[in-house]
C-alpha cells in the first residue's frame, strides 16, 4: 500500500481535488425552492423561479450546475410566506377606537429583485410590516365601525391589498391576500365610552323617529277632523232640520245618560229653555 501511495500520490490527490470541485458545482433545488446564482455577489441567474403555469413536479428543480469558487447558491423560498402584523389601535372615521389584527400572504416571484433590495425573505417582510401598518391605517380612517361588518369591509381589504403589492414589487415579492382576523374596541373605559355614545345615538334616533310619528299622527289628525267638518257642514247643507235633531241627540245622550257610568247628576231646567226644544217636539 504505501508503494501504491508513493507512486499514485499525485493522482488520487488529484482524483480527489476533482470529485470536491465536482461536488461543490453541483446544487441541488428543490420544489419549494427557487435559487439565485451570485457571482461577485451579484445575481446572474435564477434556478426555478416561479411561474404560475408551472405544474408540479415539471418545474425546473433538481440538479443543476454551477461555478465552483466563483459563484454560489443563494436559495429562495418559492411558498406562500406569512406578513403578520403586530395588534394595532386604529381610529375610524366616526371616532371609534379599534384594537386591529390582520395578516397578509405573499410570495417572491423576482428571486433576483428580492436578493437585489433585500437580501432574504425575512428582510421582505421586515420592510414590509411597517408599509402594511400605515396602509391598513390610512384605508380603515376613512371608513367607519359599521361598515366594517358588512360586504364593505371586502373592498377595503383588496384596497390594502393593492396598496401593499405596488410596494412589494420592488422586492420581487407580490401581495397575494389581505385579511382582518379581529377588530374589536379596546377593553376598559373608552370600550365602555363606545358603548355609551352608541346608546346614546339610538336613543337620539329613536326620539326623531318618535316626533315624526307625533308630526304625522298631528296631520293625519287635522286632516281627519278637517273631512269630518266638510262632512258634517254637507250634510247640514242637505238637511239642516235632521242634522240639527242628530246633533241634539247626540248631547242629550252624553248628558242624560252620565249617571249610568259615573255620578247622577240633576238637572233643573225651565220647559221653554232653548236646549230642550226637541224634547217639545217641532
Amino acid at each position: 500500500m504505501e508503494n501504491i501511495w508513493q507512486n499514485y500520490r499525485g493522482a488520487v490527490v488529484a482524483v480527489a481535488i476533482f470529485v470536491a470541485i465536482a461536488a461543490a458545482s453541483l446544487t441541488f433545488v428543490d420544489e419549494t425552492e427557487q435559487a439565485v446564482v451570485l457571482q461577485g455577489g451579484q445575481p446572474v441567474k435564477t434556478i426555478n423561479k416561479f411561474d404560475p403555469d408551472d405544474q408540479f413536479g415539471e418545474t425546473g428543480a433538481g440538479i443543476h450546475y454551477h461555478l465552483p469558487l466563483i459563484q454560489t447558491v443563494q436559495m429562495v423560498d418559492r411558498r406562500i410566506l406569512d406578513l403578520d402584523m403586530e395588534r394595532q389601535q386604529v381610529l375610524t372615521s366616526d371616532q371609534q377606537r379599534l384594537q386591529v389584527d390582520a395578516y397578509a400572504r405573499f410570495r417572491i416571484i423576482d428571486p433576483i429583485e428580492m436578493v437585489r433590495n433585500a437580501r432574504t425573505e425575512a428582510n421582505v417582510a421586515s420592510q414590509l410590516s411597517p408599509i402594511f401598518t400605515s396602509v391598513l391605517r390610512q384605508e380603515l380612517g376613512r371608513r367607519t365601525f359599521a361598515s366594517l361588518l358588512t360586504a364593505e369591509r371586502g373592498n377595503a381589504m383588496s384596497n390594502i391589498r393593492d396598496a401593499l403589492d405596488a410596494a412589494a414589487r420592488q422586492y420581487g415579492a407580490q401581495v397575494l391576500d389581505v385579511r382582518i382576523k379581529r377588530a374589536d374596541l379596546p377593553d376598559g373605559r373608552p370600550l365602555e365610552a363606545a358603548f355609551e355614545r352608541m346608546r346614546s345615538d339610538r336613543q337620539e334616533e329613536a326620539e326623531t323617529i318618535r316626533a315624526q310619528g307625533r308630526r304625522d299622527a298631528q296631520i293625519i289628525r287635522a286632516e281627519a277632523e278637517g273631512q269630518a267638518a266638510r262632512t258634517y257642514a254637507a250634510a247640514y247643507g242637505k238637511d239642516p232640520q235632521f242634522y240639527d235633531f242628530y246633533r241634539a241627540m247626540q248631547s242629550y245622550e252624553t248628558t242624560f245618560l252620565q249617571g249610568k257610568e259615573g255620578p247622577e247628576s240633576s238637572f233643573i231646567l225651565s220647559p221653554d229653555n232653548e236646549y230642550l226644544r226637541q224634547f217639545r217636539g217641532r
